[in-house]
């Protein structure tokens, strides 16, 4: 897949040897490559090689990112405003988050990182059978999703984005986004040091969703250990994790995958694909579909059953954003977008 991917399996080991690789595709990932790509693509990989349906995807490597920083020649200056961040003046980080991130925004990839770059991308529209094909951007810091030092959603995503030029340009702003005034302020309280910092960044093929959202192997309002609890709503899972919506909640028995209670709400918003721009933007759900059932019984068995095999591979509570693609037949629609986990119950007695 070119010289600067790694073989299936040596991601983990690609740190500490040269060459480390620049891009990694998610199969080559595995959860011990967080330093390498993340814990968001790790996970991926991780998922990938344990047999779950996953879209296909690569990753800018945190080797991929130490680069276009290096060649920024920024990385004197990051580091100083870091470490004479003040947390507590909001007003002083914002004005520094500003600039920051419009320097980085501002910089091109060198030659070799946008080749490297846009060959996996024509690979992986090859591979969706799309031209140009429409892929999530997701940022995946090293420091992210683990559950010592969780700050998920301090990082941004980016939905629906299509060519090299827009893939590349939302690259840089997943990069950027480390330096918004409350990472910054984060990593000042947390004492988190520039040196210490590094993001890897996913791109990933968009599962062109009917219903989305997220799951929980245990149930969040409780802990309790014997439910799976599913929220859901039409369009990208975005409207649901963000809480724009409502959505419907769905409690399912885990040992015998039974529904044992379901809320159907009424869902005014959703977060679609407008088929004229190919832009993703929130819309108002239909009137007549407003107090619709959002996922069929079948799939919200399928996904219950999903969520067990991802919890007892990793050996823990999961938290899970998962999407059912409108673009394919039932029974291989349902794909799994990220998986994490637990981290409120989980840190309990």
């Amino acid at each position: 897949m070119g010289a600067v991917l790694q073989g299936p399996g040596q991601a983990s080991v690609a740190a500490t040897r040269a060459p480390v690789p620049l891009v990694c595709w998610f199969e080559e990932c595995r959860k011990d490559s967080v330093a390498l790509v993340g814990g968001k693509c790790a996970s991926l990989g991780e998922l990938i090689n344990a047999g779950v349906r996953v879209p296909p995807g690569f990753a800018l490597t945190t080797e991929g990112y130490r680069r276009f920083v290096g060649e920024a020649g920024i990385e004197d200056e990051l580091r100083s405003v870091l470490a004479s961040a003040d947390p507590d003046d909001l007003e002083a980080l914002e004005a520094t988050s500003t600039r920051l991130r419009a320097a980085i925004e501002a910089q091109p990839f060198s030659l070799e990182l946008e080749d490297t770059i846009a060959e996996c991308y024509r690979k992986l529209s090859l591979r969706s059978g799309l031209p140009a094909a429409p892929v999530a951007v997701r940022s995946s810091a090293t420091a992210e999703d683990l559950p010592d030092a969780s700050f998920a959603g301090q990082q941004d995503t980016y939905l629906w984005i299509r060519g090299i030029d827009e893939v590349l340009h939302h690259i840089r702003r997943c990069i950027s986004s480390l330096y918004t005034g409350r990472a910054i302020a984060y990593r000042a309280r947390h004492h988190i040091g520039n040196d210490a910092l590094a993001i890897s960044v996913a791109v990933q093929k968009m599962a062109n969703a009917y219903t989305a959202g997220v799951m929980f192997t245990l149930h969040p309002t409780n802990g309790d250990r014997s439910t799976i609890v599913i929220d859901s709503n039409f369009g990208f899972g975005e409207s649901v994790v963000s809480g724009e919506v409502t959505p419907d909640h769905f409690v399912v028995n885990k040992i015998t995958l039974d529904i044992i209670d379901r809320t159907i709400s009424t869902k005014l918003v959703c977060v679609t694909v407008d088929p004229k721009t190919q832009v993703s933007m929130q819309s108002e759900v239909p009137h007549e579909r407003q107090r619709v059932q959002s996922l069929i019984d079948d799939e919200i068995t399928e996904l219950a059953w999903m969520g067990k095999q991802i919890e007892k591979h990793y050996g823990r509570p999961m938290d899970i954003e998962w999407a059912v693609d409108k673009d394919l037949p039932a029974g291989g629609n349902i794909f799994i977008l990220q998986a994490r986990p637990e981290t409120v119950w989980s840190a309990k007695p």
